[in-house]
C-alpha cells in the first residue's frame, strides 16, 4: 500500500497525520519565508470567537439534557449544519483532494463511500434512534436488552473509535500549530488538548454544536471559492479542466479511469462497506440525533447534512483536478533535485495531501492560505470536541450512571463525572498525540471505521430490527466484531509490515470490514438463536412495544419499557 493510501484511510482523521508538511523541505512558499501572520491572526480570531460561544453555552447549560444533547433545542437545519461540520473533516478536504491529485478519478471512491452512508442513516437509523434513545446510542441498543452488558459493550466500542480518531486529530492539529507558530510540537499538542477540554467540559453539546456550525460554514465557503477560482480559469467548463489535467498529469489519460488506487476487488468492496456502514456506527455522529426536538427534525437534519456533504465532496473533486493543472507545471511547489528536476506527483512539498493547501496559495495568495490554515485547524477542533463529548458521555452516562451507580446517581453528579471524563480523555489524547508524533497513524482511522461498522452498527441494527436478538447474541457478536476488526487491521500490511517492520502481513487485506462485519452479524444471529433462556423470551416479547415506539415516537419522552 502506498504512503498516499496510508495517509488517506477513512475519514475524520486529518490527512496531515504524520506531520509531513512541517517536516517537508521548505514547506509551502509563503511559510518558508517565516511565520504565516494572516493564518496566525485568523487562528486567534477563531479561538477567541469559539471561547466566547463556549462561555455563553456554559451559562445556559443547567441539566444533563443540556450538556449531552443541547436540551433538544437545536433545529433541523442547525443540526444538519453541525452534522456536516462533524463529518467534513480535514481528511475529507485535504485527503480526498490529495488523492484526486495523485490518482485522478479513483479519488471518487472516498467521496462516494462517505456519502452513501447517509441514506442508510436517513432511512434506517435517524428517526428510530431519536424515538428510542435519550443521550447516546447505547440507550437504543439496551432498550429491551439487559442494560449492564450491552452498555459495557457499546461504551467499549465508542471509546475505541474515539481513541483512534483522537490520536490522528491531535497529531494533525499539533503539526498545524507547530507550523503556524514555529513552537515545539509538545507545546502545540498541549494547546490543542487544553482548548478541546475547555469546549467540552464547560460548554457541552451546545458549544460543540455551534463550533461545528461555524466551522462548516467556513469550510464550505473556502472550498467553494477555491473550486470557483479553478473553474473560472477554464470558463467554467469542466471538460476543458479535465483535458488540461490529462495533458499535465504524468499518468495521462489513465487518470480518467478507475484502477489507479484500489485495484483489488475484495479491498474495494471492504473499504466501501467500512465507509458506508461505519458512518452509521460513529458515536459522535449518532449523538447528534438527540439534540433535536423530535424524529421529524432528526430526519430533516440528515436531509440537510446529506445535501451539504454531497456538495462539499463535489468541490473536493474539482479542487483535486485544479491542483493538477495549477501546480504540476510550477516547480516552486515541489522538492527539486540537483538538476532542477522533480516528480510531479510524489515531489509535492509536504506530500500529496498538501495539494489543497498549495492550491489555496496559487489561487488566493498568502492571505487565503492563512484563511484555509485557520479553517483546517477549526475543522480538527470541531471534530475533536465532538469525539471527546461522545467519549465522556460513554463513561458518565453509559458506564457510571447505568452500570456502576445503577440509577442511584443524579443528573448533577452525572454531568460532573462527564466533565471529569472530558478532562481525562483530553490528557490521554495529549499524551498519545505526543507519543505518536512520528508514527503513521492512519491505520487507527481505518480501525475506527472498521470498529464502528463491525461492533456498533450490527448491534444497533439487529437490536432494533430483529425480534430474535438477545443480550447474549448482541454481546458475543458485538465483541467478536470488535476484536476481529482490531486483530485484522493489526495483522494487515498497513500495521504488521509498515508500522511494526515484519517481512510479510499475516492478514492479506488492509480493510477488514467485509470479514469483521460478517463475523459480527453471524455471531449475533447464531448466539441469539441458541439462547432459549427465560430472559431471552422476555426480551423477544418486548420487541413489539419497542417497534411501536421506534416507528411512532409514542412515549419517547418517558422512561424505558423496563
Amino acid at each position: 500500500m502506498s504512503r498516499t493510501m496510508k495517509l488517506l484511510l477513512p475519514m475524520p482523521a486529518l490527512a496531515l497525520g504524520t506531520g509531513a508538511w512541517a517536516q517537508a523541505a521548505g514547506g509551502p512558499p509563503s511559510v518558508a519565508q517565516g511565520l504565516n501572520w494572516p493564518a496566525i491572526v485568523m487562528f486567534f480570531v477563531f479561538v477567541l470567537a469559539t471561547l466566547g460561544i463556549t462561555y455563553r453555552a456554559a451559562m445556559q447549560t443547567k441539566s444533563a439534557a443540556d450538556f449531552y444533547a443541547a436540551g433538544g433545542g437545536i433545529s433541523g437545519f442547525q443540526n444538519g449544519l453541525a452534522i456536516a461540520g462533524d463529518y467534513m473533516s480535514a481528511a475529507s478536504f485535504l485527503g480526498i483532494s490529495g488523492l484526486v491529485f495523485a490518482s485522478g478519478f479513483d479519488g471518487l471512491i472516498y467521496s462516494i463511500g462517505f456519502l452513501v452512508g447517509w441514506p442508510i442513516i436517513l432511512f434506517l437509523i435517524a428517526e428510530r434512534l431519536r424515538n428510542l434513545g435519550k443521550f447516546t446510542f447505547s440507550d437504543v441498543a439496551s432498550f429491551r436488552l439487559q442494560q449492564t452488558p450491552i452498555r459495557i459493550l457499546s461504551a467499549t466500542g465508542t471509546l475505541v473509535v474515539v481513541a483512534f480518531y483522537l490520536i490522528a486529530q491531535m497529531v494533525g492539529a499539533g503539526k498545524l500549530i507547530e507550523l503556524l507558530f514555529g513552537m515545539q510540537y509538545l507545546y502545540a499538542v498541549v494547546i490543542v488538548g487544553a482548548l478541546m477540554i475547555v469546549y467540552v467540559a464547560f460548554g457541552g453539546m451546545k458549544a460543540t454544536t455551534w463550533v461545528q456550525i461555524i466551522k462548516a460554514c467556513l469550510l464550505l465557503g473556502g472550498a467553494t471559492f477555491m473550486a470557483l477560482a479553478v473553474l473560472w480559469r477554464y470558463g467554467f467548463s469542466p471538460e476543458a479542466m479535465f483535458a488540461d489535467a490529462v495533458a499535465t498529469h504524468p499518468r495521462g489519460q489513465s487518470i480518467m479511469a478507475p484502477g489507479n488506487f484500489v485495484a483489488d476487488p475484495v479491498s474495494t468492496i471492504s473499504l466501501g462497506l467500512a465507509l458506508m456502514f461505519g458512518t452509521a456506527g460513529l458515536p459522535h455522529i449518532l449523538m447528534r440525533f438527540f439534540t433535536v426536538s423530535d424524529a421529524q427534525a432528526a430526519r430533516k437534519s440528515v436531509f440537510y447534512a446529506t445535501g451539504l456533504i454531497g456538495y462539499f465532496y463535489i468541490l473536493t473533486f474539482i479542487i483535486g483536478f485544479g491542483a493538477i493543472t495549477f501546480l504540476m507545471n510550477n516547480p516552486e511547489y515541489f522538492n527539486l533535485g540537483a538538476n532542477g528536476a522533480y516528480n510531479k506527483v510524489t515531489g509535492l512539498l509536504g506530500g500529496t495531501n498538501m495539494a489543497a493547501i498549495h492550491l489555496s496559495t496559487a489561487v488566493g495568495g498568502s492571505l487565503f492560505l492563512g484563511f484555509i490554515s485557520a479553517v483546517a485547524f477549526s475543522t480538527i477542533l470541531a471534530v475533536v470536541a465532538g469525539l471527546t463529548l461522545a467519549g465522556a458521555s460513554a463513561v458518565s452516562h453509559d458506564l457510571y450512571a447505568s452500570v456502576i451507580a445503577r440509577g442511584r446517581s443524579n443528573e448533577q453528579r452525572e454531568v460532573r463525572i462527564s466533565k471529569v471524563s472530558a478532562i481525562v480523555i483530553g490528557i490521554v489524547a495529549i499524551v498519545l498525540g505526543y507519543v505518536f508524533e512520528n508514527q503513521n497513524v492512519a491505520f487507527m482511522v481505518g480501525l475506527a471505521f472498521s470498529v464502528a461498522a463491525s461492533c456498533n452498527f450490527p448491534v444497533l441494527l439487529m437490536s432494533v430490527f430483529w425480534r430474535g436478538t438477545t443480550t447474549r447474541g448482541a454481546l458475543i457478536g458485538g465483541f467478536l466484531g470488535l476484536i476481529g476488526a482490531v486483530l485484522m487491521v493489526v495483522l494487515s500490511k498497513a500495521v504488521w509490515v509498515s508500522t511494526f517492520g515484519f517481512a510479510a502481513p499475516l492478514f492479506p487485506y488492509d480493510n477488514p470490514a467485509i470479514f469483521s462485519m460478517a463475523i459480527a452479524f453471524l455471531g449475533i444471529w447464531i448466539f441469539s438463536l441458541l439462547d432459549q433462556s427465560e430472559q431471552a423470551r422476555r426480551e423477544r416479547a418486548v420487541f413489539d412495544a419497542q417497534y411501536v415506539r421506534s416507528e411512532t415516537g409514542i412515549g419517547a419522552s418517558g422512561a424505558h419499557v423496563h
